[in-house]
């Protein structure tokens, strides 16, 4: 199976494994109960370096998006996240991801772990007539980190170079945790407040050891059961269950 960037992180602190769409990741640490309540009532950290990110830049990068998923990317302001869906002709949904606007002619695609091959082809099948500058699938080079909870933006602020206060929901923005270039997303997947951190995967054992210590007794390591049953509390859709190429919205 494959292993995220954190894997022998997930080993030190006593995680139970499983196969999530052919990744070796981290179930539990301990009670899937804790895990849940902890993001609910201060703050859980995840490993979701399995997630697919892709580059797009060029000039026509926002009109080519435009094209691909059903939402008018064209229309995000620089800054700004859109959660939109990549279908095929017949409606049905390859993936459902998150678009960010990085710049006039640049943008982030963080789709699903499982939609990645899906995801890729669709984009260069979809890139013909657009002379794109950038059109890459970086996924194996970038790491995944996910601060949610009441107490996130406090405990990531510590380490943090910039204000996050100002950034609002479904904002991205670009700074230094403990010293690592980082984009910082106000995304999330489970209904509380919180930020998606996006690292070169070299620095992710790195990005998680500082976090972990600047949260102390208010950051509690989180697995894959308690966000599932964190995006089913906030009513948010799993792809291969509430959505599939024969199950949409």
């Amino acid at each position: 199976m494959l292993r995220t960037p954190l894997h022998a992180e997930h080993q030190k602190l006593g995680a139970s494994f499983t196969d999530f769409g052919g990744w070796d990741m981290p179930v539990r640490y301990g009670s899937d109960l804790d895990e849940h309540h902890a993001v609910r009532n201060s703050a859980g950290l995840f490993d979701i370096s399995h997630m697919s990110e892709f580059a797009v830049s060029g000039p026509p990068a926002a009109d080519y998006l435009d094209f691909c998923v059903v939402s008018q990317v064209s229309k995000l302001a620089v800054g700004r996240a859109k959660y939109t869906m990549l279908c095929n002709e017949q409606g049905g949904v390859i993936d459902d991801l998150i678009v960010y606007r990085l710049a006039e002619q640049e943008f982030l695609i963080i789709a699903n772990a499982s939609g990645r091959q899906a995801v890729w082809q669709a984009l260069q099948e979809r890139s013909a007539g657009f002379e794109l500058e950038t059109l890459k699938d970086r996924s194996d080079e970038l790491a995944l980190v996910a601060i949610q909870g009441p107490k996130a933006t406090e405990i990531l602020q510590r380490i943090c170079s910039i204000d996050l206060a100002p950034l609002k929901y479904y904002s991205i923005a670009t700074g230094e945790v403990a010293g690592i270039e980082a984009h910082l997303a106000r995304t999330g997947y489970t209904g509380e407040d919180g930020f998606e951190v996006l690292v070169a995967a070299e620095h992710a054992e790195k990005l998680w050891q500082e976090l972990l210590a600047a949260g102390g007794d208010e950051l509690t390591s989180c697995g894959l059961a308690c966000r599932d049953t964190l995006r089913l509390e906030a009513g948010m859709p799993l792809y291969g269950h509430e959505l599939s190429v024969d199950a949409n919205p």
